[in-house]
């Protein structure tokens, strides 16, 4: 049966175009996906996320139960602080990627992707040692404001001082009379907020937000938009860039990887092992110097021999190349190593590129 959110009927008034995504009935596109992608690089964008999962440890031991689940150190924050982690199998590939919210020792609050929410219930399930996860999915709804213009426009709805929220911090509030956590994270490489309310809250959020923004170009954004603003920032996404197959380390996301946590974490040891060896593949951003867009799927060549493949790939509509990810051999990851990309039987020229694609002043 198809999932729909809280907001599902608002899309349709907005006349959006509806599709399938991880078994949720989601927006891909309202407008247009240049016009929405355009929209949050210059003004403010809304999408409707709710579809995610949120997954709630409470309790003594909640932080340390937590911990030992994901490879970030929820102990090198404070509260009101959140981070970005994996939850890793055995041997150092991802279960998912997920952000971390330490409300207190005894309140951690983790937000997972849709298609794994069961999964990760799952997995977490089986392995808390001492404090249970609660899955919370179905009572938050999540709306991500985002743009240069995001902070502005939730400010003029909140007493919260936002100011004093930085990066990867979060606070709680009413935003337009709607209980909400404020969150400032988001997937697209702007300035902005995350905000999860009650679910029966979400059409009142979203329609003060609309309204509310409408001087300063506010837009609803669908998925194709979400896709090409995280692509033009190398963010990764579950089960195209990132997977159970592929490690933190080759996926680059050895930062959020503390070997030396106390108390470990699940697939540690598989990694500092890796670490030890050398990687062997990495996940690389290029642009294709030949025309065409790399796609999903697509083969990478070297020397007419099949290397890899691509895991994400558009036409960046702000950096204005085409651009794509892929794990390629470590001799081939360092920038300006060239490799071809097959498309539709052609092979296109690549060069391995710096990330993010875009870059931000």
């Amino acid at each position: 049966m198809t999932r729909r959110t809280p907001l599902n009927e608002a899309h349709r008034k907005l006349g959006a175009r509806m599709v399938d995504f991880a078994g949720w009935d989601m927006p891909v596109q309202y407008s247009s996906v240049i016009g929405e992608h355009e929209a949050v690089r210059t003004a403010v964008g809304l999408f409707d996320v709710s579809h995610m999962g949120e997954i709630e440890f409470t309790g003594p031991g909640a932080l340390e139960t937590v911990n030992r689940l994901i490879s970030n150190d929820l102990g090198r924050i404070q509260d009101g602080q959140a981070v970005y982690a994996g939850l890793l199998n055995d041997l150092g590939g991802f279960v998912d990627d997920v952000v971390a919210y330490r409300f207190s020792p005894e309140r951690i609050l983790i937000c997972v992707n849709s298609s794994n929410r069961e999964k990760d219930f799952t997995w977490m399930s089986a392995r808390a040692e001492g404090v249970k996860p609660v899955d919370k999915s179905d009572d938050y709804a999540q709306i991500a404001v985002q743009g240069p213009k995001a902070v502005g426009l939730v400010q003029r709805l909140t007493k919260a001082d936002l100011s004093q929220v930085g990066t990867y911090r979060f606070t709680e509030g009413e935003v337009a009379g709607v209980k909400a956590i404020i969150s400032r994270t988001g997937y697209t490489g702007e300035d902005g907020f995350e905000l999860y309310c009650a679910a029966g809250d979400a059409v009142k959020l979203w329609d003060a937000l609309l309204e509310a923004g409408q001087p300063d170009g506010v837009k609803p954004c669908g998925l194709g938009a979400r896709d090409s603003l995280r692509t033009e920032m190398k963010y990764a996404l579950y089960g195209n860039d990132i997977d159970d197959a592929h490690t933190a380390l080759e996926a680059g996301l050895g930062w959020i990887v503390k070997l030396d946590k106390a108390g470990g974490f699940i697939g540690k040891d598989a990694l500092a092992a890796q670490k030890a060896a050398g990687v062997p593949r990495k996940l690389v951003g290029f642009e294709l110097t030949g025309a065409g867009i790399p796609r999903h799927g697509y083969p990478i060549l070297k020397d007419g021999e099949r290397v890899g493949e691509v895991t994400s790939g558009t036409q960046g509509p702000t950096v204005k190349k085409p651009i794509g990810m892929g794990y390629v051999p470590a001799k081939l990851a360092t920038e300006g190593s060239t490799f071809d990309v097959e498309i539709r039987g052609r092979a296109v020229p690549a060069v391995v590129v710096k990330t993010p694609f875009l870059k931000k002043s």
